[in-house]
Order: structure tokens, then sequence, then C-alpha cells
């Protein structure tokens, strides 16, 4: 999965919108895939896109996945947005907000895209399932490791991405000794 960190170390990918409302910037799925477009043309990867409808207990989960498919091999990443009803807005287009959420996130994931503590998503207070997060493959993680020795990432960074997966103990261990 060379190919996955090259893009992952090349993508840049600004908050380009703002909310008058909120006060404070943030980015799209639809910009993150535009930003992406032209790395996976340039490195040979695709990258698909399909959203679930789960349930977990009493409540639906919109459960995006992103798959890269690069060299004949695929990593895939998942999002999750709670379905729920939004007052003025049609069923599909609660359905449609979910998907753009949870896709959002699961390409967060995939490509490492850091959400900072100013992002007003970071701060929901409806924590993910734990049992809806993702393990992260121990190759992907000492990728990631490897990342922090070479100086392109940072602890702290390497913290935060981590809080999107659930890490088995030889990985936490690892975390707290860099």
């Amino acid at each position: 999965m060379e190919k996955l960190i090259a893009i992952q170390a090349e993508l840049k990918c600004p908050k380009g919108s703002f909310n008058a409302f909120g006060k404070y910037k943030y980015r799209s799925a639809e910009q993150i895939l535009e930003s992406v477009k032209p790395l996976l043309q340039k490195h040979g990867a695709v990258l698909l896109l399909c959203d679930d409808i789960i349930q977990v207990g009493n409540k639906l989960f919109l459960k995006a996945t992103a798959t890269l498919v690069t060299d004949g091999k695929s990593i895939e990443v998942c999002g999750f947005a709670e379905l729920g009803e939004h007052k003025g807005m049609s069923s599909e287009q609660c359905t449609g907000t979910a998907s753009s959420y949870a896709r959002k996130y699961a390409l967060n994931g995939l490509f490492l895209i850091d959400e900072t503590e100013s992002d007003p998503d970071s701060k929901n207070n409806q924590e993910q399932p734990k049992d809806l997060k993702k393990e992260i493959s121990m190759d992907r993680f000492e990728k990631a490791l490897q990342m922090v020795a070479d100086g392109k990432l940072s602890k702290d960074e390497l913290t935060k991405k981590m809080e999107a997966f659930t890490l088995n103990e030889v990985q936490q261990a690892a975390i707290l000794v860099l």
C-alpha cells in the first residue's frame, strides 16, 4: 500500500467552506473527493464509495465505506452517521445528509485527514459507539508509526488520527512510548 502512503502524504484539502451561522470553516466529502481525484489518477488507484444501513439496538446508522484499490489490493475504512429526522427535511434529504457525513469521515480515516478541535464536527457530544469503530491493521499502524519516525507526522497528530479506530493493547502501548 505504498501508493496509499504517497496519496496520504500528498493530499491537501483545506477547509474550503464557511458556516456563517456557526462561524466555522469545514470541508465536505465533495471537497475531499475533488482534492483526491488527481492523486488517484497520478498513482493509478481507484476509490470506491458505498453506503449501507445498519441497526444497532433500536437505532439506525448509515455506514459509509471508502475502499482504495491499487496494485490488486484494497483497503477500506468505514464512517458512521445516525439516521434521524431533521425538521424541515424530507426522509431522502436526511439520508443524503447522513451519507455525506459518514462518507466524509470514512475518507478522513482512509486518507489521514486531520479534523482539529476547531471543527464543530469533532465536538459532537454523541460519541461513536465503540463497537462501530474499525480496527486498524498492524501493517497500517506500523506505517503510521514510520511516518512519525520520518517526521511526516507528529505524535499528537498520530494520537488524534487513532481516535477513529479501536486499538489493541500493543498499539496502545506503542503510542504511549513514542
